[in-house]
């Protein structure tokens, strides 16, 4: 699997808002996933956000989104081109667990680029993960947190839908090899 991560917190970088109005809380009840949207429209998503916020889990979620991307490099999903006609892609914002959070962008860099590793040792091919830093509002205070940009192609929309969905999967699997 293809993974990068880089650093976005300066000027007018964008902000991960953890108090959005429409903040559906898997810490404390994961069955509201059916409330979000997004969960029903990417078949895995769901499945990755419960996982993403489950006790043993080092994050947790504040906010995701599915999406077409405008424009697809197959080389950089690790695709051979005849397979790279569809895509789809999908943002998940992540934070720390209370009590954990990364005070310096040091400690984020680290983390990311272990999960990078992790990710990259995953031989599957037409996905990649990017983790992006960034600066993230949490209860009014300044912290940080990674929004990770999944993406998968295929031959056709479905076989798209269903790389992402193995992508979710294998990078939830990845986040939790760090809670072990």
């Amino acid at each position: 699997m293809e993974a990068d991560w880089e650093i976005e917190i300066g000027g007018d970088a964008p902000v991960i808002d953890a108090d959005w109005p429409e903040f559906v809380d898997l810490l404390r009840s994961p069955a509201r996933v059916s409330e979000i949207a997004e969960a029903r429209l990417q078949p895995g998503l769901a499945e990755a956000l419960v996982r993403l916020n489950a006790a043993a889990s080092p994050v947790r979620t504040c906010k995701t989104d599915v999406f077409v991307p405008e424009r697809v490099d197959p080389d950089e999903l690790d695709a051979p081109h005849e397979t790279a006609n569809y895509a789809v892609a999908c943002y998940i914002d992540l934070l720390m667990r209370s009590g954990q959070v990364w005070s310096l962008p040091t400690e984020a860099e680290r983390a990311c680029k272990q999960l990078c590793t992790r990710l990259r040792a995953i031989p599957l091919r037409r996905c990649r993960v990017d983790l992006v830093i960034r600066r993230a509002i949490v209860a009014g205070a300044n912290d940080l947190g990674v929004t990770v940009y999944l993406t998968a192609c295929g031959q056709t929309l479905m076989d798209a839908k269903t790389r992402l969905q193995e992508c979710l999967s294998a990078f939830a699997d990845a986040v939790a090899i760090r809670a072990s």
